[in-house]
């Protein structure tokens, strides 16, 4: 199949619709972005790779890097990550107090805010130098030692995340939080500032494409049985409360971010990097989301 034509296509056909939504304005850096970027990569198993658009310029991943925590505190953790945070779909809105308040301070999963802040935390308790930890991980999944956290995001983050610091406490009143919450709350909102480009990102998640194995040298990043699991809560849970749309138009595990990226994988096949900085009303990519629907109708590949 050839995937650059495809992508081509489906680029051009996005550039005459109306780029409809808004950028993620409640953020003060992120207001500053551009809406008009366009940009997406693929990465294969079979080794081809394309590019069409903005795919080399950086941006803010936000909550796609939510599922590399998770997939780091997955292989590392010595006890059950699941007594601590759920796996079910949330229904409601990303930062719910409501919901999380009537779950005892138990996150539904850990693609909402609150059950990523449960894995920073326990990320913290697992290693000492945890912020390099990450980057680490990262760099070595997007095989680049040029991603970086960028603390200017993630000072503007911290300046306005009144509802975040909510739910750490809220959490931390139910006994779920271990550490300090500023401690916390600082390495939240810095995990999500790591900056990466479509290609980047598409490379990082091929091991989820890839039975949890990194893609050239073979080793193992994840188990099979954990890989499964990882992209079964990113089809269940990775956009919010419009995953079941996702899986209705796109029909991919993926996840998006209110950066306007978002990454999703087929099994066996591909993983795809998308972005676009309007956001749509349930804060998801407007045309990354329409990118990724044309770009499975085109080529006739969803895990359904």
């Amino acid at each position: 199949m050839k995937y650059e034509s495809i992508l081509n296509s489906v680029y051009g056909n996005l550039l005459t619709i109306d780029n409809i939504g808004s950028v993620a304005a409640y953020i003060p850096e992120l207001a500053k972005v551009s809406p008009e970027y366009l940009g997406a990569y693929v990465h294969t198993l079979d080794g081809q790779q394309a590019g069409v658009g903005d795919f080399d310029v950086k941006f803010s991943i936000q909550s796609i890097a939510k599922v590399l925590s998770l997939c780091l505190i997955y292989r590392n953790a010595d006890t059950n990550i699941w007594n601590r945070v759920g796996v079910e779909p949330s229904g409601s809105s990303f930062n719910s107090l409501v919901q999380l308040e009537y779950d005892k301070g138990i996150p539904r999963n850990p693609m909402i805010n609150a059950g990523a802040i449960v894995v920073c935390d326990m990320i913290i308790s697992t290693f000492k130098n945890y912020r390099s930890e990450v980057l680490t991980f990262v760099r070595e999944l997007a095989q680049c030692d040029t991603i970086n956290y960028n603390e200017t995001v993630a000072r503007s983050e911290l300046s306005v995340g009144y509802r975040n610091i909510s739910l750490v406490n809220l959490m931390k009143s139910f006994g779920n939080i271990e550490n300090d919450i500023d401690e916390v709350l600082e390495f939240y909102f810095l995990l999500s500032s790591i900056e990466m480009t479509c290609q980047e990102l598409s490379r990082t998640f091929l091991f989820l494409a890839n039975d949890g194995k990194e893609f050239l040298s073979d080793r193992s990043i994840l188990s099979l049985s954990q890989s499964k699991r990882v992209n079964a809560i990113m089809q269940t849970c990775g956009f919010y409360d419009e995953a079941g749309e996702f899986s209705f138009q796109v029909g991919l595990p993926g996840k998006s971010g209110v950066g306007g990226g978002i990454v999703a994988v087929h099994p066996d096949n591909f993983s795809i990097a998308v972005w676009s900085p309007k956001l749509n009303a349930k804060g998801n990519s407007y045309r990354g989301f329409k990118f990724l629907e044309r770009f499975t109708t085109d080529t006739g590949l969803s895990v359904f």
